[in-house]
């Protein structure tokens, strides 16, 4: 439910000093200044004031000080029957310093109190206190009649405005604060999608290695149980080794992805390509540079899918197509005849699952399964 019009304070930001350019600051503090300083020549100028009559008006002048400090306070905690309590001083102060022949003084605190009433205090109260403070003082002033009508309407004028300069400023401040925070959120957003991706990264690359390493040094355990010969466990030694290795270059390819220092897609294929037997590489379409994300998915799923054939069908011949179209780039990567390798039944690792969880983090699509000559590994990526 909305908050009533004539009841609702003045914010805080547009009560409080926050957000005040240092002129401004430094303006509102010369025009106090030179209000205490009328206050105390017009309280002290004359020869009348003297003894008890000069001690009144000067604690007088500390008293309105101290009031209008708390008026400020109690206004900027929404605090309405002590600020009310404050401003009701002041105007029995300005009369008490009018009847006292103080006229200059009590004038200003009745404008002072008509303006800064209408500035931060609610509306429903706001209008009847500066009603009476500017009745106050249009009954005492001596001017002519359409000279007062001017001043009480500017002072009247001059709050109002006030106030509303005072809520663009705090409506300013809110903004700020919620662009700020809104700033801070998307940073941290941004830094958890990029652990995210770092994280999946090192998974991608790491995953399949370790755990065909572990295979192979598992195999090699088992025929050392057996009592195979050693050429058979060295071999698995061997196989170990050259899986670890591959997969320390793997890990340097993805941190210098991570980097933003990545080959060109069209050089990497052909380089993994050249690392597998009996494997030829095709790129269709107009070659353009890629999105980082959509990048690494192609590579990654390339580095899967013939990892998987050397797994799964060691000796078969691998076509690896890319394609570029105008709204997305596909990768083929099909597998023709070949054996089925001592690793098949070993697991998959990360294997078609990760494969498909990166397709479909950037919104694509990713086939695979047997067809009538061999393996089939389709992803289609939106760039």
């Amino acid at each position: 439910m909305t908050e009533n019009v004539w009841t609702r304070w003045p914010s805080r930001e547009a009560l409080g000093q926050a957000g005040t350019s240092r002129p401004r600051r430094m303006i509102a503090w010369v025009v106090r200044l030179a209000a205490l300083g009328f206050l105390l020549s017009t309280a002290f100028h004359g020869s009348r004031v003297h003894g008890w009559v000069a001690v009144a008006g000067g604690a007088g002048v500390v008293l309105a000080a101290f009031l209008a400090w708390a008026y400020y306070r109690t206004t900027l905690q929404h605090r309405l029957w002590p600020s009310l309590a404050c401003m009701l001083l002041l105007l029995g102060l300005a009369a008490a310093g009018q009847a006292g022949g103080f006229q200059g003084p009590a004038f200003v605190l009745w404008c002072g109190c008509a303006v800064s009433a209408l500035e931060r205090l609610p509306l429903a109260v706001a209008l009847p206190t500066a009603s009476v403070a500017l009745s106050s003082y249009a009954a005492v002033n001596n001017d002519v009649w359409l000279t007062t009508a001017a001043t009480t309407a500017g002072l009247a004028l001059a709050g109002y405005v006030l106030r509303l300069d005072a809520e663009a400023r705090g409506n300013a401040q809110r903004l700020l604060a919620q662009e700020r925070a809104a700033r801070v959120a998307e940073a941290e957003s941004a830094a958890l999608a990029e652990r995210t991706r770092i994280a999946r990264e090192i998974h991608d690359v790491l995953a399949h290695s370790l755990s065909a390493q572990l295979v192979h040094l598992e195999a090699a355990r088992l025929l050392i149980e057996r009592g195979a010969d050693r050429e058979q466990i060295l071999e698995r030694v061997v196989a170990a080794r050259g899986m670890a290795r591959d997969g320390l270059d793997e890990t340097r390819q993805a941190l210098s992805a991570l980097r933003g220092e990545m080959t060109p897609l069209e050089d990497f294929l052909s380089q993994l390509v050249g690392t597998t037997a009996g494997a030829e590489v095709t790129i269709t379409g107009e070659r353009r540079q890629l999105p980082a994300e959509a990048s690494q998915a192609v590579r990654r799923v390339a580095q899967e899918a013939l990892t998987n054939v050397r797994k799964h069908a060691p000796g078969a011949k691998v076509q690896v197509r890319l394609d570029y179209s105008d709204r997305q780039v596909t990768l083929d990567v099909r597998d023709f005849g070949g054996s089925p390798g001592e690793l098949t039944k070993a697991g998959g690792g990360y294997g078609l699952l990760g494969m498909r969880e990166r397709a479909e983090l950037l919104g694509g699509s990713l086939e695979a399964g047997r067809d009538e000559e061999g393996f089939a590994v389709t992803l289609k990526v939106p760039v």
